[in-house]
């Protein structure tokens, strides 16, 4: 199967601006033609943000499978999920598969994004070296991502165990480096995500507890657009989200086909993307339960400062796309 797409890698916020400057933002091309057109003649541009080499944002490439006629898909990387809520607030992109945890705080900062599907649950871990409980930690270094849901997790784990966060050297790690600064004893412990998660593992690393265990659940990545394109374009949302779910069914479904397609596109060792798999739950319905632990994650948010004001949940999602 191949993938007829175009692949745009953007280092830089700053390559984002240009673009949106140079008048190739996709909010302006979605706008410009009927989705669904059958004579061949118009075709829409969608542009959707993603980040490069994961499995569980890998459904963006996967788009142009899918799509209903009139629709094409480019896809634009970046290097962090934050970075996906800057092009999505600049126009630079019109989706992006993102975390909800950056989306949540662009809501608060009074950014206009809504998540319009789920994407993909799970994807933490926290490692260690045999340890079971918290208390084995304390006074330890453990290498957290700072500002995600996984930090939220973990210190939501501190609080249930009768510790606080100054019990622990809570060290800021990028994604990157995470296993590779584990395994060179760098830090005692992690709650981090794939795939450095899986190459801890991999490497010996064992579970302390489980990150899933709290209010927040598994709850992980989303499908985001802009209130302005929902209100200008419903059905150019429709399409995209129709898109998504038929993709992420997909790809539950035959991660032996894409799977080796993507390891050949991007490199890396397919056994450890394997893994980290098993670790994932594709998905784009907007359950109560998923509604529940987005509130849940903004009001922990809140709690430990990562925000200032708590948004709704109508202030998170727009579920007129999911059925």
């Amino acid at each position: 199967m191949s993938i007829r797409i175009r692949i745009t890698t953007v280092a830089t916020l700053a390559t984002v601006a240009a673009l949106a400057l140079a008048g190739c933002s996709g909010s302006a091309d979605v706008g410009s033609s009927d989705v669904g057109s059958s004579d061949g003649e118009e075709t829409v541009t969608v542009k959707v943000g993603t980040l490069r080499g994961q499995p569980h944002f890998y459904a963006p490439f996967l788009y142009n499978e899918h799509a209903v006629d009139g629709v094409e898909f480019e896809v634009v990387t970046l290097d962090t999920t934050p970075a996906l809520s800057d092009a999505l607030a600049s126009g630079s992109i019109d989706f992006a598969i993102s975390g909800v945890t950056p989306t949540i705080s662009s809501i608060a900062q009074g950014r206009d994004l809504r998540i319009v599907a789920s994407a993909a649950d799970g994807g933490s871990g926290f490692i260690g070296n045999g340890e079971t409980s918290l208390d084995e930690l304390v006074g330890d270094r453990i290498g957290i991502v700072q500002g995600s849901a996984q930090e939220v997790a973990l210190r939501l784990l501190i609080d249930d165990a009768g510790l606080t966060p100054e019990d622990f050297d809570l060290t800021v790690i990028p994604v990157p480096e995470m296993a590779s600064a584990f395994q060179a004893g760098d830090i005692d412990a992690f709650m981090g995500v794939e795939i450095g998660v899986s190459i801890a593992k991999n490497a010996g690393g064992t579970e302390v507890l489980d990150p899933y265990s709290t209010d927040i659940g598994r709850v992980n990545l989303g499908l985001v657009t802009t209130s302005d394109l929902i209100e200008s374009d419903p059905d150019l949302v429709q399409a995209v989200v129709d898109t998504h779910a038929a993709t992420t069914e997909y790809m539950s479904d035959n991660i032996d086909e894409w799977l080796p397609e993507m390891v050949g596109e991007f490199g890396g060792d397919e056994a450890v993307f394997a893994s980290a798999l098993e670790n994932f739950w594709l998905r784009s319905d907007l359950s109560e339960e998923y509604i529940g632990q987005l509130e849940a994650l903004a009001t922990a948010m809140s709690d430990i400062g990562l925000i200032t004001e708590v948004p709704t949940a109508d202030d998170l999602v727009d579920t007129s796309f999911t059925s």
